[in-house]
């Protein structure tokens, strides 16, 4: 009886040590996020989840809305909304989902005439991403009858307003299917405009843009900077971090990080945290002329 104990037990300890590194590399694996929609260079939404590199695609962008504007979705190339013609993306859409991949309607961007003048208008706002992106109902749904998984905030302008947005948006949670919310912010802590909404806490997603911030993106003379901001980042409550990187140094001016550098440097650092998603990257079309998703991928 002995005997047979101790041989149950070897192999009992042997299947263990087997499994152990699985489970232990799981603890801080990432995921990477990407923007699509702003090129028409960089394929199709189907192309794109079809490469398998990618667990989030964020579409960009709704450049319009807000204090009386009517909104517009701005897909560079890709389709023209004015005349229905993104309606088509929905196809794009409904393959990345059966994929497992979300994929988040991102509202703002770097250009665009956008901003929300008071509560009552992030409230409108909620009411229409709700009915013409999310589960409502419209007759003039942009992207067609695809229910996107949530909304992205890439917000550079417009007031103190978003913070009702955020709470608007995720009271629609409770009529069944989780919306999503993420936010883009900039790497200087606190962002200047989306510190408020992030404040309340309801975010799933953040990915902190470390570009076009010499102040705080990752350099290997002043990696402090960086881990200095990282850490301030993940302080707030929200679901999961991620590092924002351009996907090429002509996606930005600068910020761009050497993928070795990334792997050896900054990837240690990040994964010290519970809260680590993984790596945005802006965006597909630089992502195909550079290889970098496929050059990090293994590591994140």
């Amino acid at each position: 009886m002995a005997a047979l104990f101790t041989k149950f037990f070897s192999q009992a300890f042997t299947i263990f040590l087997m499994i152990l590194p699985a489970l232990f590399s799981k603890t801080n694996a990432g995921v990477i996020v990407v923007y699509w929609g702003q090129n028409a260079g960089e394929g199709s939404l189907t192309n794109t989840c079809n490469t398998g590199k990618y667990r989030v695609v964020n579409i960009g962008f709704l450049s319009k809305f807000g204090n009386g504007r009517r909104p517009q979705i701005n897909l560079s190339g890709h389709c023209n909304p004015a005349s229905n013609g993104c309606q088509g993306v929905r196809a794009g859409i409904k393959n990345c989902q059966r994929k497992g991949i979300k994929v988040l309607l991102s509202i703002g961007g770097g250009a665009g005439n956008y901003g929300l003048s008071s509560d009552a208008d992030a409230n409108s706002v909620a009411v229409y991403l709700w009915n013409n992106f999310l589960g409502g109902q419209s007759n003039s749904r942009p992207l067609g009858s695809a229910v996107l998984d949530g909304i992205d905030f890439n917000i550079e302008k417009g007031g103190p307003h978003y913070a009702a947005l955020a709470r608007r948006l995720s009271d629609y949670s409770k009529r069944g299917k989780k919306v999503y919310l993420s936010a883009a912010p900039q790497c200087p802590f606190p962002d200047q405009y989306l510190n408020g909404a992030l404040s309340t806490g309801l975010f799933d997603y953040v990915w902190v843009q470390f570009y076009n911030n010499p102040q705080c993106q990752f350099t290997t003379s002043n990696p402090n900077a960086f881990r200095d901001s990282w850490n301030k980042w993940t302080s707030i409550k929200a679901g999961q971090f991620f590092v924002g990187l351009p996907a090429s140094r002509q996606a930005a001016d600068s910020g761009f990080v050497n993928p070795n550098d990334l792997k050896n440097q900054v990837f240690p650092f990040v994964k010290g945290s519970p809260k680590y998603g993984g790596v945005m990257l802006y965006d597909k079309f630089n992502d195909d002329k550079s290889g970098y998703s496929s050059q990090i991928r293994g590591s994140v």
